[in-house]
């Protein structure tokens, strides 16, 4: 009876949170079947340990710790090397919610930016994360969030897909 309720509190938890997860993992990889990958493995790493992650308190800064690990450690991986995609990816289905110009321009700029950047722009500024906890979910220290997150910033800065029409770096 006791692991029907665990099951049951998983289940509400993961669906309450499947679409939030999907779009975060979306913004670390941006490729669509790459982001269901990385939810996959991160509901699989919560399930077994759910009695650790029920008592947390914050169960979602724990998912997101995991989906980020998860995307972190593909990243050092010798598959990962072997399969990178190239510069420009193949055509990839389309999200399932129509996205402005904008929107686009600023998840490709940030596909530019090096795995660690990239996890530091989306915990801090999509998660609204300080940069304690953005150290904490990425197993790292407060200056090393601070330099990531700066680097990160001046390098979507220099982007040319979101300089407006006409205006030239300086």
């Amino acid at each position: 009876m006791a692991e029907l309720a665990r099951d049951e509190e998983f289940t509400a938890f993961v669906t309450s949170r499947a679409v939030w997860l999907r779009r975060v993992a979306y913004l670390l990889c941006a490729d669509w079947h790459r982001a269901d990958d990385l939810v996959q493995e991160s509901i699989t790493k919560l399930y077994l340990h759910w009695g650790r992650v029920s008592r947390a308190e914050n169960p979602d800064g724990y998912a997101r710790a995991v989906l980020v690990n998860a995307f972190l450690a593909e990243q050092r991986t010798a598959w990962w090397r072997r399969t990178r995609p190239t510069a420009r990816p193949p055509e990839q289905s389309p999200p399932p919610e129509a996205d402005l110009a904008v929107s686009l321009d600023l998840r490709e700029a940030l596909a530019a930016l090096p795995p660690r950047q990239r996890a530091t722009v989306v915990l801090r500024y999509y998660c609204d994360l300080s940069v304690e906890q953005t150290a904490a979910a990425m197993g790292c220290s407060n200056g090393n969030v601070k330099s990531q997150s700066s680097r990160a910033l001046d390098a979507l800065r220099r982007s040319a897909l979101l300089r407006p029409a006409g205006r030239s770096e300086a």
